[in-house]
């Protein structure tokens, strides 16, 4: 007798596929012969599952969802009847089985399911391949992942300080392009000044040359009246 399981290999549900993955990596653990038969891509399955699961175990919308388990054409039970038997201990009665001689009833470690969890295959149509979707155990992070990790929080790190590094160039060229202004204008103002003050002295040096200039025609002029006199 083998067990089928009906499952969805292509279904959107986090929930549908962790459960699927409970069952099968249950009847990994436990070396029971499976076949697991897609319902997303073979019709005839999905249409032979649906017409099997006994009416009143089907739920209130009336379509039953994977996984649901068989024995050959005998219903077994879905993944909540499935879980109550593992809870208990009793998977070999739930499944229409007899226990393996020197059987012990004990409860298959969580550790252990997830180990010897399959991968999730399943038949396509006719002539078509198998469609794979890899089983993920609820393990921790590997080694690896750490790894990426921490070279990910020094990458942000490095990268803020760059942009510290940036922002602080950025604000000494802001203040330098403030400063150049004032610096032109204190530079144009020494320039005014300077001219100013060479202006000045032009001016004083003319007016110098003038008075010279007149003391000595008066100076002249005296000479001459009193020569005059003497005469």
């Amino acid at each position: 007798m083998v067990i089928k399981v009906f499952l969805a290999s292509s279904s959107g549900s986090t929930a549908i596929k962790k459960k699927q993955q409970d069952v099968l990596g249950f009847l990994e653990a436990l070396k029971i012969e499976y076949a697991q038969l897609d319902i997303a891509s073979n019709e005839e399955n999905r249409m032979w599952m649906r017409e099997n699961v006994p009416g009143d175990k089907k739920p209130s919308g009336g379509i039953p969802l994977p996984p649901q388990i068989f024995n050959e054409d005998n219903y077994c039970g879905d993944y909540e009847t499935f879980f109550d038997a593992k809870e208990d201990n009793s998977v070999y009665e739930f499944l229409g089985l007899n226990p393996p001689p020197g059987f012990k009833k004990e409860a298959i470690t969580e550790e252990e399911q997830n180990e010897k969890t399959p991968e999730v295959t399943s038949t396509g149509e006719e002539g078509g391949g198998e469609i794979k979707e890899e089983v993920v155990a609820q393990d921790e992070p590997s080694e690896e992942a750490k790894e990426e990790e921490e070279e990910a929080k020094d990458e942000d790190v490095e990268a803020k300080e760059d942009d510290d590094e940036e922002e602080e160039d950025t604000k000494e060229e802001e203040e330098e392009t403030e400063k150049m202004p004032y610096a032109e204008e204190e530079e144009q103002e020494g320039d005014v000044e300077e001219e100013y003050e060479q202006g000045e002295e032009d001016l004083m040096s003319e007016e110098e040359e003038e008075l010279r200039q007149l003391e000595e025609e008066e100076e002249a002029q005296v000479s001459e009246e009193g020569e005059e006199a003497e005469d």
